[in-house]
């Protein structure tokens, strides 16, 4: 396919995970790819790595300057970048709070207003935000990580409604437990590792992880051209979690 042919593409968190699954996808689909990350060592195949921290307001707004200026705009916009937080709501003090909230919910706020002046620009704009099922699905010890990810799920509405009469398109992917360098992560924290993998497969439908390139291709969908009619949409990546019981 080449439905994002001569159409910029900035992906934030892009260096490993559904990032860089997106950025690979997209950048396979003919778009120029920018991914903005803390760590770009990993970023190949041609793709653009900056430097880039969404905490970071005056970073932010150097980095994708510095992607309009060399790429000649922007079109689509995935913000991908995020962290994890365990615990209930006891387990994590405010400045952990502060921090994940920082990042997952006015880090998507920094990098959109941003790009906003690119996209107003652009035929073909479109924002696309990494919710989670866990926006809609209560799971256990994920109290800052779910109200993080609720915020992105309402947020991405607000903004579609503020945008739909420019063009922009505005939607989210709400995946389920991924196959994910994070997710990774915290099995190995885990007591009994293999106890916790399993019990992270069985609670999805399908009865394993979601991949990667499931969310990109999500992503990708949402973000393209040919879904021009399709906004304000929260699509579910997520083996069934959301809607399904197999119990």
């Amino acid at each position: 396919m080449t439905d994002f042919e001569g159409l910029v593409a900035v992906v934030t968190g892009g260096a490993s995970g559904i990032g860089a699954a997106t950025a690979a996808l997209l950048a396979s689909r003919g778009a120029t790819v920018a991914i903005l990350d803390r760590d770009n060592a990993a970023v190949v195949g041609g793709i653009l790595g900056f430097r880039c921290d969404v905490s970071d307001s005056a970073g932010v707004q150097r980095a994708v300057a510095t992607v309009a200026e060399k790429c000649g705009g922007i079109d689509v916009v995935v913000n991908n970048a995020g962290i994890g937080a365990v615990g209930d709501i006891a387990a994590n003090d405010d400045d952990e709070w502060h921090r994940v909230l920082d990042v997952n919910v006015v880090g998507i706020a920094r990098v959109s207003r941003a790009a906003l002046p690119y996209l107003l620009r652009s035929p073909k704009a479109a924002i696309v935000n990494t919710s989670s099922v866990v926006a809609n699905v209560g799971v256990v010890q994920r109290a800052l990580y779910s109200a993080s990810k609720g915020a992105v799920s309402a947020l991405t509405l607000a903004m579609a409604a503020d945008f739909v009469r420019d063009a922009i398109r505005v939607n989210a992917v709400t995946p389920g437990t991924a196959d994910t360098p994070w997710v990774a992560r915290l099995l190995a924290q885990a007591e009994d590792a293999d106890k916790a993998a399993t019990a992270l497969r069985s609670r999805q439908p399908m009865g394993r992880l979601v991949s990667a390139d499931e969310v990109a291709h999500a992503i990708c969908y949402l973000a393209s051209p040919l879904s021009g009619s399709t906004p304000g949409t929260l699509l579910a990546v997520d083996g069934g979690m959301a809607t399904i019981s197999v119990s």
